[in-house]
């Protein structure tokens, strides 16, 4: 069966085409769904250097898989309902300067095989990722000390530190936020996203984001507790109330990724509701 791959030129154009197939599974799409969020939100973070988008369809129109990317980031990649598809996307993106992609386990290893025989990039499983979902929150057996919040403008510069170091321990060799205080700015705000943040004898312990709306939710992430401050239940508590709250502001599922090599904070999601979906791997291509 043919296959065509088409270049939307823009998130209107890109949904338009491929919208209802990844809305059939929201749960799997829910990052493809978020960074489209972002780019519909706040363009003007995406103005210098536009977001790439590309559908394959069948010769009847059917959408078999889809994908973008935001440079400087990694190819994310959607469920595939053909496996020729991941071929003819490596294909066709062969010539731009991938830094890695993000993608189903299987069509993750797919898509890197063939994008390392196009261009003699070699790659490296850098991440084993599993997507969770979450539709009542189940309150933890010790609930942590302290009580939660929202970051307010006080909190700028603790936000920005604990972002960066978020992104340094759980994507290492991910480009880095030129302007973290700009970052945090933007989380303070509360446009489109929320931060909270967990309290305890007066000092902020633990932070927890809402972002990436979906049709039907949003995804929790960043989860960053500094090192000091582990071994409390801080982040499970503040990652409860997180959904708690989102799924009262009406959201009707809560996602969030976590690394399949911490098996630990894996069994702490689930503790608190979180349902096991699909597993991700991302791949790093050599420079």
């Amino acid at each position: 069966m043919a296959l065509h791959v088409h270049r939307p030129t823009s998130l209107g154009e890109f949904l338009e085409l491929c919208g209802d197939f990844l809305a059939a599974r929201e749960a799997e799409h829910n990052l493809i769904f978020g960074i489209a969020s972002s780019i519909r939100m706040t363009p003007e973070l995406f103005a210098d250097v536009p977001p790439r988008f590309a559908v394959v369809t069948a010769n009847d129109g059917t959408v078999v898989a889809a994908s973008l990317r935001t440079p400087p980031h990694n190819q994310v990649l959607s469920q595939v309902d053909d496996a020729a598809a991941v071929d003819a996307l490596a294909d066709t993106l062969a010539d731009e300067p991938l830094p890695g992609v993000l993608a189903p386990a299987e069509v993750a290893g797919q898509f890197a095989a063939r994008f390392a025989l196009e261009t003699g990039r070699r790659s490296r499983l850098e991440a084993a990722e599993r997507i969770f979902r979450l539709q009542r929150v189940t309150p933890p057996e010790r609930p942590a000390a302290g009580g939660w919040r929202l970051a307010e403008p006080r909190d700028r510069e603790i936000v920005a530190s604990w972002i960066q170091a978020f992104l340094t321990e759980a994507l290492p060799g991910q480009p880095l936020p030129d302007e973290p205080l700009e970052v945090a700015d933007r989380w303070i705000a509360r446009r489109n996203r929320l931060l909270y943040l967990w309290e305890d004898r007066g000092a902020v312990v633990s932070l927890v984001g809402a972002g990436g709306e979906t049709p039907n939710g949003i995804r929790i992430g960043p989860v960053y507790t500094p090192p000091s401050e582990r071994g409390h239940g801080y982040a499970t508590s503040l990652t409860a109330a997180a959904s708690t709250d989102q799924l009262a502001r009406g959201r009707r599922f809560c996602f969030l990724f976590t690394d399949l090599a911490n098996p630990t904070s894996n069994r702490i999601y689930q503790s608190i509701g979180y349902e096991a979906v699909c597993d991700m791997d991302m791949y790093r291509f050599e420079a």
